[in-house]
């Protein structure tokens, strides 16, 4: 049986970037220390050597220009309020703090300029009036001189992560001041000037977008010609001429796409494909006009970077994989993977003692199609823990998840459910927890998944329990007050939501354009929902 003290200590790899240089790779790893750190691998030979050592959650956000030294982010004892800091890889742990150090303010992003002479970011704040505001300023941080600038704000409070152009010269950034549902992206000149809309497909159309390496705007619409779309546009704007460019037509072609990126110092962007909760990445060439599609045949892959040999940079995963940095060579059906971290060798634990993420699919109430992950234990003990995903826009994955392995190591059967409004599944599939609002078909999405498991024999009546964190929390305290007995017997609901009136107006400016998305509008507009 795997120890909890075990699986809570194993190594989680979130995410990383490839210096300018193409020599290092800086990871963003928690658990080696007491908190998330940044240790740096060379992409060739592997391993991993600390670059931070600190009691906080240490993010990173951009390498400088010079490849001497990365931006990290770091808040004080989880409050949320980011301060940026430089490190240099000559001075391992020595913090040199750029951002104030008790801010009064929440501070988004942070991307550093060509020149390494300033940077941008996103923060609810008014530098010249020197107070927190509601609305979102993006500002301009002179490095040299310390000064904080204001280029431009929101309309109204949003989340917003500010992306500085390849050449430095333009920001482009993000606003909903339409409808809380929608997603218009804005450029403004470096110095403030020309601030103006670029991409706007709908009042109500989600749309993410990035810099592409060539200086133009690579976009991902859900909307098309005025309708939603079940999958995405994509897309090119020229910010020369202001043209617009469509490479994925979803009437003609689908492809799911959830994310698109463009790799810097290359000709390259990255798309993912997310197809029953499971990535399939591409690699555009902008050279070419192709799409080169990089299967897996197990898991899960996020493409990273190309190196100077063409080899490539990814992140992978499955249940019984925790995520390793690999490198790989396109172009097979499927690739073989050198893996260089190698975490569960700095474990006790082998991918044989992990149980793996079975599909599982059932009909809910109004015949819609539901999928999900199964976990069967090794010595099933003949109870089932329900395991519900926060967002609720997420979804859950074929992903190592030390809460779920403990549980099988316990010998419960693990029921992880991907409701209606989950992402993974199609851009209709997402917006269907819109009709009811919270607390609606979602919630017997998840009641008829356990019925399926009584009805196969896989779970017992007065045998099965819920638990879940956030959105999770919040089905938990649902489902306990709703579902019969002999259906749910407990609950162990972790942060959940029991009163969203108070959670709207409690929460964070930025975060109530979610709830007014969800449940079609304010508390005054939509006490019922």
């Amino acid at each position: 049986m795997l120890s909890l003290d075990e699986l809570m200590s194993l190594p989680s790899i979130y995410g990383g970037k490839l210096s300018p240089n193409k020599q290092l790779v800086a990871l963003m790893i928690h658990k080696v220390h007491e908190n998330m750190d940044i240790f740096l691998t060379d992409p060739l030979k592997g391993g991993y050597s600390p670059l931070t050592h600190t009691k906080e959650a240490t993010i990173l956000r951009d390498w400088f220009s010079d490849s001497k030294s990365v931006l990290i982010s770091e808040d004080k004892n989880r409050n949320e309020r980011q301060v940026l800091y430089q490190v240099f890889l000559d001075e391992p742990s020595v913090m040199h703090r750029l951002t104030e150090q008790e801010p009064e303010y929440y501070l988004r992003g942070g991307m550093v300029s060509p020149n390494n002479d300033f940077l941008v970011y996103a923060a609810n704040y008014d530098f010249e009036k020197q107070r927190e505001i509601e609305n979102v300023s993006i500002v301009l941080h002179d490095l040299q001189t310390g000064n904080c600038t204001t280029l431009t704000q929101t309309n109204k409070p949003t989340w917003v992560f500010p992306f500085l152009s390849p050449d430095g010269k333009k920001v482009l950034y993000n606003r909903s001041d339409i409808n809380p549902s929608g997603t218009q992206w804005w450029l403004v000149n470096i110095d403030g000037s020309d601030d103006h809309e670029v991409l706007n497909f709908g009042d109500t159309a989600k749309v993410f977008a990035d810099w592409s390496p060539d200086n133009k705007v690579v976009f991902l619409s859900d909307t098309f010609e005025g309708k939603l779309q079940d999958s995405s546009a994509a897309g090119f704007f020229n910010v020369q001429d202001e043209s617009l460019e469509i490479i994925v037509n979803p009437l003609n072609e689908v492809y799911y796409f959830e994310d698109v990126r463009g790799i810097k110092n290359t000709h390259f962007l990255t798309f993912t494909e997310i197809k029953n909760a499971r990535k399939i990445p591409y690699i555009y060439d902008l050279n070419t006009g192709e799409f080169i599609r990089v299967p897996v045949s197990k898991g899960n892959l996020s493409l990273l970077s190309i190196l100077p040999n063409n080899e490539w940079l990814g992140f992978y995963y499955s249940s019984t994989n925790p995520t390793d940095l690999v490198r790989l060579k396109p172009g097979d059906d499927y690739p073989q993977f050198i893996n260089l971290t190698n975490v569960l060798e700095h474990t006790t634990i082998s991918s044989d003692d992990l149980v793996e993420a079975q599909d599982f699919s059932w009909r809910s109430v109004d015949d819609l199609l539901i999928h999900g992950w199964l976990y069967r234990p090794k010595s099933p003990n003949q109870k089932t823990i329900v395991y519900v995903h926060g967002g609720p826009t997420a979804h859950s994955e074929d992903r190592m998840n030390p809460q779920i392995q403990y549980f099988c190591s316990l010998g419960f059967t693990v029921l992880d459910p991907n409701y209606r409004g989950s992402t993974g599944y199609g851009v209709k599939f997402r917006e269907l927890i819109k009709e009811d609002g919270w607390g609606g078909k979602e919630q017997l999405d998840i009641q008829t998944g356990i019925e399926a498991l009584l009805s196969k024999g896989i779970a017992s009546k007065f045998k099965v329990g819920i638990t879940g964190t956030s959105y999770g929390g919040y089905s938990s305290w649902w489902a306990i007050t709703h579902f019969p007995l002999e259906i749910l017997a407990a609950a162990a609901p972790i942060c959940g939501m029991t009163d969203l009136i108070v959670d709207y107006e409690t929460t964070r400016p930025d975060l109530r354009s979610y709830s007014e998305e969800m449940l079609g509008g304010t508390p005054e507009t939509a006490r019922e929902k």
